[in-house]
């Protein structure tokens, strides 16, 4: 285990859990205001961007439908691992790290709390995975942003988060990234030296 400052500690769970809780925070403000999703949509900046609930059984783009408590597994085993990477394996030394991980977090525990189900809500409709009245495990989605004439799929701030966070390791991947070695000749290396033709 390596030693990290404490601090890290605290930029990490203060990222982690007020972003969890602001993303729980807008899903039921949105979800109560305009209720669960049945097409309708609220304008924000006409033809760019509306408030619109949505329920994703699924992951990104809506891959995976039905498959909730896979992805909710799948999102423990990522959270352990962030936990052990950063505090056991001294990521945490790292602050632009530390604050990827900390964004990752808050999406992942966002969209977790949805997935088992513990906003309490049920099926109004029924469909290949579920029934009426069954209980729902799914995301709850509420961001809507057209590019162009295209929607992009709802989305969520857990959402936004993880992909924030993302950025920052490719981002944090590349400041790092070693430098090609050269050849030796090209260092001036041994090869060569002392030969005669």
């Amino acid at each position: 285990m390596k030693a990290v400052p404490a601090n890290r500690a605290i930029v990490f769970f203060t990222i982690a859990v007020l972003g969890c809780v602001a993303d729980l925070a807008t899903k039921h403000w949105v979800f109560a205001w305009l209720g669960e999703p049945v097409g309708q949509r609220w304008p924000i900046l006409e033809n760019v961007f509306y408030l619109e609930t949505g329920l994703n059984e699924g992951a990104l783009f809506g891959v995976g439908q039905g498959r909730a408590f896979l992805f909710a597994a799948l999102s423990i085993v990522a959270a352990a691992a962030i936990l052990y990477w950063l505090f056991y394996a001294g990521a945490a030394r790292d602050l632009l790290l530390t604050v990827a991980l900390g964004l990752i977090t808050a999406g992942i525990l966002g969209n977790l709390w949805d997935r088992v189900g513990l906003p309490g809500l049920i099926w109004k409709y029924a469909s290949e995975h579920h029934g009426v009245g069954d209980p729902v495990y799914a995301v709850r989605d509420w961001i809507l942003v057209y590019i162009g004439k295209w929607p992009w799929p709802t989305f969520n701030l857990a959402d936004s988060m993880l992909v924030c966070g993302a950025i920052l390791l490719v981002w944090h991947a590349q400041r790092h990234a070693p430098a090609p070695e050269r050849p030796a000749a090209a260092r001036g290396g041994p090869q060569g030296a002392g030969q005669k033709d």
